[in-house]
């Protein structure tokens, strides 16, 4: 479930207004940037840059761009893109780091919809002039290129329909892939990178129940092996895209190491989705409200935005 507090009564020109008299004059006034914003969804959003530049002749993005800075700027940036088009700009920062690794990349292709990666792949086509398989091709190489432009590439079968028999089977085979140090095998890969969802979750089951233990914990840890990382970011995403997330959260969320980029990902990107049950998860693991964490490890404008998504009444 989604975590945003939308008012059941507001005005999209408005809110353009009020954000227009935010960023003028000497200081810009922050809190009713996101009193707004942070209170808007996406369809609100999109509805709100077009009404300030039908009012102001002005592109709103470009403006905030000129009137934020830091880690705040970068939040509300990404935040008042349209989705598609946030995550394709995600999965270019990604591509233009120097890793080999990638494992936004992995989270994009493995934790969105057949339909949004689809719309993902038209937004970078539309906004970098080339498409996103081409750039994972051109920016990776052997066996990781393999699999991760099958993963970005890939249009799986969205519904519950599962066949027990092939779960079994392929259970087996990435059994048999882990067991002679083959995760390279073209089997692991078609599985990773073509199965439902569904059918996927159903066969790692069965490989619990025949192996005694997860595949996760039965794949060997190398972080010098990118291949490997990259299968365990993929199978993480794809088993419980949910406590992926927590995870990164957890492990961004250390007071003195915080990692910002990540954390306002997860946020940014779950708010409208699922970061309640992310919130319920953070809690039940680490015995403290996602909303404390995030207030004891970020400061500022940056930490406010973060916690009016997080769910903070207006």
């Amino acid at each position: 479930m989604a975590t945003i507090v939308v008012p059941k009564h507001f005005s999209i020109q408005e809110d353009a207004e009020t954000i227009r008299k935010a960023c003028e004059g000497w200081g810009t006034d922050e809190k009713a940037i996101i009193a707004v914003l942070g209170h808007r969804n996406a369809v609100q959003r999109k509805q709100i840059r077009q009404a300030y530049e039908d009012l102001y002749q002005e592109d709103l993005i470009k403006r905030l761009e000129k009137e934020l800075s830091g880690d705040f700027e970068r939040a509300v940036y990404r935040w008042i893109l349209d989705p598609a088009d946030r995550d394709a700009v995600l999965a270019n920062v990604e591509l233009r780091k120097s890793s080999d690794e990638h494992p936004v990349l992995v989270e994009i292709a493995c934790t969105r919809s057949p339909e949004e990666l689809l719309c993902i792949r038209r937004a970078y086509h539309a906004r970098y002039k080339r498409s996103l398989e081409e750039e994972v091709s051109d920016k990776t190489k052997g066996e990781t290129r393999q699999l991760l432009v099958g993963l970005v590439s890939a249009f799986r079968y969205d519904g519950e329909e599962v066949n027990t028999k092939l779960a079994k089977s392929e259970a087996e085979e990435l059994h048999e892939a882990i067991k002679d140090k083959k995760f390279n095998h073209e089997d692991v890969i078609k599985i990773l990178t073509t199965r439902s969802k569904m059918q996927l979750q159903a066969t790692f089951n069965c490989y619990r129940e025949a192996q005694g233990s997860s595949i996760s914990k039965n794949l060997p840890i190398d972080a010098k092996e990118e291949y490997v990382a990259t299968l365990h970011v993929a199978i993480r995403c794809l088993k419980d895209s949910k406590k992926y997330f927590e995870k990164v959260l957890r492990n961004s969320l250390k007071r003195f190491g915080t990692d910002e980029d990540a954390i306002t990902r997860v946020i940014l990107t779950r708010a409208e989705k699922d970061l309640k049950d992310i919130k319920e998860l953070y809690q039940k693991r680490n015995s403290m409200p996602l909303e404390e964490a995030v207030d004891n490890c970020t400061s500022g404008d940056y930490k406010d935005m973060l916690l009016s998504l997080l769910g903070n009444e207006l």
